[in-house]
C-alpha cells in the first residue's frame, strides 16, 4: 500500500512544501484538485481516479469546516474535517491532503504551482479557480467527467425525504 502524508502535513504547508519540492525535483507531474468532500460517494471516487491518472502525484485540498459552513451552509459538514481526512487518506490514488480555510483554494494554487489543475465535468474550465494563475506558467486545466445525481447534497435531501416521516 501505497505511503500517506496525512499525519506528517496536517497543520503545516511547510512539510508539505518539502514533499512537493521533492517531487518537482524528480520532475515529476503534479495533479491538484480541491473539494469538500463532506460525504463521501461513487462520484468522488470516480474524479479522484481519474484526476490521479493524469500524472504521477495527486494532491487534493479539502475546504476545513469553517469553510465548508460558509459555502454549504450552517448545517454542513455532516463529517467534520477530521473524519474526512481520515476516510481520504485511505483511498490510495491519493498522495497528499492539504487541509484549507479560506473559501477558495487560490493560495494553495498558487503555492503548489501543479502542473494540472482539474475539477469536476459540471464546471468551465473558465469558472476554475486558478486556472488563469495555472495556465499563465504554462500548466493545464482539465476537467473531468460528472457523474449526475452523484453529490452530497443530493445524497442529505434522500435521507431527509426518507427519514421525515418517521
Amino acid at each position: 500500500m501505497k505511503e500517506h502524508y496525512l499525519q506528517k502535513i496536517k497543520d503545516t504547508y511547510y512539510q508539505a512544501s518539502e514533499l512537493i519540492a521533492q517531487w518537482k525535483s524528480e520532475n515529476a507531474t503534479i495533479v491538484f484538485t480541491n473539494g469538500c468532500f463532506d460525504i463521501i460517494h461513487s462520484g468522488h471516487l470516480q474524479y479522484l481516479y481519474e484526476a490521479r491518472q493524469l500524472g504521477d502525484y495527486l494532491i487534493l485540498g479539502i475546504n476545513d469546516d469553517n469553510s465548508v459552513t460558509r459555502l454549504k451552509g450552517a448545517k454542513r459538514p455532516i463529517l467534520p474535517l477530521e473524519e474526512r481526512l481520515a476516510i481520504l487518506s485511505g483511498f490510495e490514488m491519493i498522495d497528499l491532503l492539504i487541509p484549507f480555510s479560506e473559501d477558495t483554494p487560490l493560495n494553495l494554487i498558487e503555492n503548489i504551482k501543479p502542473h494540472i489543475l482539474v475539477k469536476g465535468g459540471d464546471y468551465k474550465i473558465s469558472e476554475i479557480v486558478g486556472s488563469d494563475f495555472v495556465q499563465s506558467y504554462g500548466g493545464r486545466v482539465q476537467t473531468l467527467s460528472f457523474k449526475n445525481g452523484s453529490s452530497s447534497t443530493n445524497i442529505i435531501d434522500i435521507i431527509i425525504k426518507r427519514y421525515s416521516h418517521d
